[in-house]
């Protein structure tokens, strides 16, 4: 993301301040009513980094289903997607299907959410993964897939340097190979070893926080969405990282958005590292296409006592406004099944979208994608940590704790000022 989503999704070229638009704006149920026979969906999602293929997989709906249209608006990537949902909604102007990260999200847009527990995809879905959008039978959403995220590195640079990737455990492992791609980069080809973009408040906030917050939560977003506090064991931990980051990146990191990190940076070879995840594929493989296929690899963040453990989640999910026209509601229900148990939807989701599916009927030996493989291996294996972030209270992770990081790097405040701002706004909206 966020999930996060989460979650979130990662991407097609477009500046970090682009807002990406398809199809058409929301319509009200009555307008939806009076286009003929048709029935009017409307789509508000986050993930721009299948925009492309998600819109084609629509068409593809459209025009086995006549009677349907599906519009579709994506806005993600700099731009805030919960922010600009609630700013939907509050205009009347909602959506027919639209995502939630998980149980804060659920309580807040709890209203609107229709009950999916009746669909094939619920039916479908991989033990786990509808756990933070239960409410007792209901169902109140549907995973978009599984995501991973770390460090993905450039193998070509990392061979050249003399450094295995196998070998980084620790952080003090990783700390030596950065010294070591620094002290080469001019040889290696490279601007800096690291692209932090720690103007996108996602990377910094929920990503590379929530690794260092599992373990306070014993990795478990429902512990961490009735946790009164954040008690920030490895607040040090997560300081000396982003240091690491932060030292060694193309600068000034603060204005590093994702698709320069990248697109511009990472895919072209100019950095050996960046910190993300597998959503990131389709953009490297636009690109690159033989950089994407045999060059790319992923390595975990390094965490004490969870070495070799990717964090691994459902970034987001789909969610079905229940106070839409009641066929524009079963329209959405049966396109959303037939997207995640259809054999054309199948192969989308594995092949266009290249997404590690969170449901069952796959074959999981046709993941395609390098990365997508390293964090299926180590979901199989166990070796994860959890999206604990998708149970903060609303806006947290980003509004507040993001910020307050981006503070730190700034120099406007200490890490202990940012740390304890951020401990604060949690008390705070969880009295």
């Amino acid at each position: 993301m966020k999930s996060k989503k989460f979650y979130a999704g990662i991407l097609s070229t477009l500046l970090a301040s682009s807002l990406v638009l398809g199809g058409c704006a929301s319509s009200s149920s009555s307008e939806k009513e009076d286009s003929g026979d048709k029935v009017t969906v409307d789509v508000f999602q986050f993930k721009v980094e299948f925009k492309k293929q998600f819109e084609d997989l629509v068409k593809k709906y459209e025009d086995e289903n006549p009677d349907v249209d599906i519009n579709v608006k994506t806005v993600g990537g700099g731009n805030d997607y919960g922010a600009s949902l609630k700013s939907a909604f509050s205009a009347g102007d909602e959506p027919d299907i639209f995502n939630v990260g998980g149980p804060s999200d659920v309580e807040d847009y709890r209203e609107w959410l229709a009950d999916l527990s009746e669909t094939k995809s619920a039916s479908a879905a991989l033990e786990g993964t509808l756990d933070s959008v239960k409410e007792g039978e209901e169902v109140l959403g549907l995973p978009f897939n599984q995501e991973g995220y770390g460090y993905i590195y450039n193998k070509k640079v990392f061979k050249d340097a003399g450094i295995d990737p196998a070998t980084l455990k620790t952080y003090e492992d990783l700390e030596k190979a950065v010294k070591t791609l620094d002290s080469k980069k001019k040889e290696l080809g490279l601007d800096a070893v690291f692209a932090l973009a720690a103007k996108e408040t996602w990377v910094i906030g929920n990503h590379l926080a929530n690794v260092y917050m599992a373990p306070d939560f014993n990795h478990s977003v429902l512990e961490a969405f009735n946790a009164k506090s954040a008690p920030f064991t490895k607040s040090e931990e997560l300081k000396r990282m982003l240091d690491l980051q932060a030292k060694y990146s193309v600068q000034p990191v603060l204005s590093l958005d994702y698709s320069q990190q990248v697109e511009q940076l990472f895919s072209l070879g100019k950095v050996a590292m960046i910190q993300q995840g597998n959503w990131t594929y389709n953009s490297i493989l636009d690109i690159d296409p033989e950089h994407a296929e045999k060059n790319i690899g992923m390595i975990p963040i390094p965490v004490e006592g969870f070495e070799g453990k990717l964090p691994v989640g459902v970034p987001m999910y789909w969610a079905v406004n229940k106070k839409s026209d009641e066929k524009v509601v079963q329209a959405s229900k049966d396109f959303l099944d037939w997207m995640y148990t259809s054999d054309a939807g199948k192969t989308a989701v594995m092949e266009d979208f290249k997404f590690i599916p969170a449901y069952e009927g796959y074959d999981t030996a046709k993941i395609a994608d390098p990365l997508s493989q390293e964090i299926y291996k180590y979901s199989s294996e166990g070796n994860t940590i959890g999206w604990v972030f998708l149970g903060s209270p609303i806006g947290w992770q980003e509004e507040v704790l993001a910020v307050n990081m981006q503070k730190y790097l700034s120099g406007e405040s200490s890490w202990e000022e940012a740390i304890k701002t951020a401990q604060e706004s949690w008390e705070k909206s969880r009295k």
